[in-house]
């Protein structure tokens, strides 16, 4: 199927591995012109092909720079894609133990760097009339199951693409969020991330939580899932065909909301 998505432009954000790299990947495909923001220009990005912006969206004037940098090799944006996003500190750690320096990390960077980054690429997303998809978490649904700073951001971060799709989808803007399950991504198979973490708070081998998590989460499909399934759906939300989806909140999970 074509995606109708040729010659489009592109800024995606946390594009160094995982969901983002991934991402980059199938827009560059899709002959998307791409620029991929991340802290780390790392090889496998770079071979994508895509304009590596190196930034940290944590800076107070990070968004900004980057879709200034971004207008200036691509132009006018069409699509843009906030990825960014990520754990700090101990990820296990209960609502007690999660300080005031804490809180405003994970927020940061997991809902703050999206609306500095979105308002920024605004103007130019209206005057193409284009589309924004963010990246949240089925933890937001479900905030018992995840760290609480982290969640909590995710659920700010989906409460944000709603509003963001009534506001400006009369002047053309779709905007969409996805939230994926647990995805194979370092933030499970890293020793030092949050799936490290929780098997040593655990007491357990980290590859045995990694085996049982799909069957203990509740997902149907029996497996974690795959990087460039979120990518997939991305992509697609990102093109024209998609044009009567906006201010939806897109799960790929597995089956693990039981909810409607």
């Amino acid at each position: 199927m074509d995606l109708q998505l040729k010659d489009k432009t592109a800024l995606v954000t946390g594009a160094s591995r995982g969901i983002g790299l991934a991402t980059v990947e199938r827009l560059v495909e899709e002959g998307v012109r791409v620029v991929a923001a991340a802290r780390t220009e790392t090889p496998d990005l770079q071979r994508t092909g895509a304009h590596v912006v190196p930034v940290d969206l944590t800076d107070p004037d990070g968004p900004e720079r980057l879709v200034a940098a971004a207008r200036q090799e691509l132009g006018e944006l069409d699509l843009l894609v906030n990825n960014v996003g990520g754990g700090e500190g101990d990820a296990t750690a209960g609502f007690l133990g999660v300080d005031d320096q804490m809180w405003q990390q994970i927020f940061g960077l997991n809902f703050f760097a999206t609306v500095k980054t979105t308002r920024a690429a605004m103007p130019s997303l209206i005057r193409r009339r284009g589309a924004v998809v963010n990246v949240s978490s089925s933890g937001a649904r479900i905030p018992s199951g995840g760290p609480v700073a982290y969640t909590t951001a995710k659920a700010a971060l989906t409460a944000l693409g709603k509003a963001l799709a009534e506001e400006f989808g009369p002047q053309g803007v779709r905007v969409n969020t996805v939230s994926p399950g647990p995805v194979r991504t370092a933030l499970w198979e890293h020793p030092e991330s949050y799936g490290g973490q929780l098997a040593a708070k655990l007491g357990v081998p980290h590859d045995q939580l990694l085996a049982a998590l799909p069957a203990q989460s509740g997902m149907l499909t029996g497996r974690l899932i795959e990087a460039g399934e979120v990518a997939d759906l991305i992509v697609q939300l990102c093109s024209p065909r998609a044009g009567s989806i906006t201010g939806a909140d897109q799960l790929i999970d597995g089956g693990l909301v039981k909810s409607a």
